[in-house]
């Protein structure tokens, strides 16, 4: 049965089946209960929140459901605030904010929030499951997790970074490849090229790795939750498929541009945030591609743009609005979150089947 391993039964969740832990206001509380009410796990991407933010979210979470669920964060990196933004970069931003009516190179004087407040909550609420991104968890944090017998998932691109996840004790890993939408979890600066697609990526890492494997990335139906089992993966993560339900907190806009929207106007950028992440082409990415080598690092230019990213929201201007989205987004379909895990697990069910009887 497709339902029953190692990872279903670690997580205590009936389908293996995972809501994608994207930041930023997209994961409700609505949205991280349903799914797991339905069987799957629902992620808190809770990232740029604060941690009494985070606390609230959890609480919220508790009150819709008794089911599991799961809690990221973002590893920290070092930055330099000091160094002053490149000219051009400063130009193009700035006429983005006069197209917008708001202030010129406002002053930021806050670049993320504190991890160690963040991990905290994550610890006192004892969550079921936490899972990382952009890095490797310190062992501290790691041995007071696994103390309270919370599970641990790391996330890599590539097999190097797999390999030293579980060198660090995490329980899982969740492979994610390029086609996957927002932030790439990279974390190894000196490889050549990390855009692995999921196809190549998961089985590599089964491969190399003794620890269960969840597949990510460009992950949208039943038929790519079938294909991750067949690549060894014993769970599939799906992120731009839940950014069109109802439940999400994805701005309007953002919904619209993922069903009407093809494959080709997927690309990567470092508009937004100074890290690389896969959206849905607009303005603003056009604008700042020529600069995206003199762009600051993450997360500088993630405060440096959040005034355009609020501005555009409140006024309706999707051609300067982060819309994250996967390569395949294009298959996005507009229902509850409740809804879309039975059609996931109806659709895995029917392609496995199909299969299983072509082989007799």
């Amino acid at each position: 049965m497709w339902s029953s391993n190692s990872i279903t039964s670690r997580l205590q969740i009936k389908w293996p089946i995972i809501q994608a832990p994207m930041a930023g206001t997209v994961t409700t509380p609505a949205l991280v209960a349903a799914v797991s009410e339905a069987g799957g796990l629902g992620s808190l991407g809770a990232g740029y929140m604060t941690a009494e933010q985070i606390r609230e979210a959890i609480k919220a979470i508790r009150e819709l459901t008794d089911k599991p669920f799961g809690v990221n964060l973002f590893i920290p990196e070092p930055f330099d605030a000091s160094e002053p933004v490149a000219p051009d970069v400063a130009r193009a931003m700035n006429e983005v904010r006069e197209q917008l009516g708001i202030p010129q190179g406002p002053e930021v004087t806050r670049y993320s929030e504190a991890f160690e407040e963040q991990m905290a909550v994550v610890l006192e609420e004892e969550v079921p499951v936490f899972s990382f991104t952009f890095g490797i968890l310190d062992g501290r944090w790691l041995a007071e997790l696994k103390q309270r017998g919370i599970v641990v998932i790391g996330t890599a691109t590539t097999v190097r970074e797999a390999v030293a996840l579980e060198a660090s004790g995490v329980d899982m890993i969740a492979a994610q490849g390029s086609e996957a939408g927002g932030h790439r979890g990279s974390f190894f600066p000196d490889s050549p090229s990390n855009l692995i697609g999921t196809m190549a990526l998961v089985p590599q890492i089964v491969d190399r790795v003794s620890i269960p494997v969840i597949a990510a990335g460009g992950i949208m139906d039943g038929r790519g939750i079938a294909a991750a089992f067949a690549l060894g993966a014993q769970a599939a993560q799906l992120g731009t498929a839940f950014l069109t339900c109802i439940e999400s907190g994805a701005h309007p806009l953002h919904k619209q541009a993922i069903l009407e929207s093809h494959d080709e106007k997927m690309v990567m950028t470092r508009a937004f945030s100074g890290k690389w992440a896969r959206g849905i082409q607009n303005e603003i990415m056009t604008k700042l591609a020529p600069f995206e080598d003199e762009l600051p690092p993450y997360p500088v230019q993630n405060a440096l743009t959040k005034d355009i990213r609020a501005a555009a929201a409140k006024k309706q201007q999707s051609e300067y609005l982060s819309m994250w989205a996967g390569q395949a987004a294009a298959l996005g379909r507009e229902m509850s979150a409740t809804d879309l895990m039975l059609q996931l697990v109806e659709e895995t069910q029917q392609v496995l089947h199909r299969f299983s009887r072509s082989i007799k």
